[in-house]
Parts: C-alpha cells; structure tokens; sequence
C-alpha cells in the first residue's frame, strides 16, 4: 500500500493543511486513513484533509511526501482525480 502526502502549505480553517491521496484506489486511501484514525468526513472528492499536526504521524504510518503538484499528477494519472466543479 502506498499513499502520498503534500506538505501542510494549504491554508484553511485558520491552519495549513496537506492533501492524503492514493495512487491506486479510493479503498486504499480510505484503509490507510481509518486506520489511523482519520474521520471519513475529512475526505473531499478524491483526498483526504490532514491538518498540520497530524502530517508526521501520517509520514510515520509509511505515507511518502510528494510537492503538491506531485499530487495533483499521481491523481490523474491513475484516473482518480476528481476536481471541483464537476459531476462525479
């Protein structure tokens, strides 16, 4: 199981936030977050939400930090990304 995490450079909520995202499934991303605790709330068209505190434990559980624009390609080229604005 591999997923990726961009640096807490997001800001919203009044702290920065990273983006948690599989390249193989949303069922991946979902196991991955579950088991560490993370609410499926947080969860957002085709990533999770992570705030600044919680990045190290997410790199700890084996997430592997990419730029952000890393992100957005990893999403796409596995068919998963999901942007705003369109039907899903």
């Amino acid at each position: 199981m591999t997923v990726y995490i961009d640096p807490p450079t997001w800001p919203g909520h009044g702290r920065l936030w990273s983006h948690l995202v599989s390249d193989v499934s949303y069922d991946e991303l979902h196991l991955f977050a579950e088991e560490l605790g993370v609410p499926r709330r947080a969860f957002e068209r085709d990533h999770y939400d992570i705030p600044s505190h919680r990045y190290a434990a997410m790199v700890a559980a084996g997430a592997v930090e990419v730029r952000s624009r890393e992100v957005v390609r990893l999403l796409t080229a596995a068919g998963l990304r999901r942007p705003k604005g369109r039907a899903q």
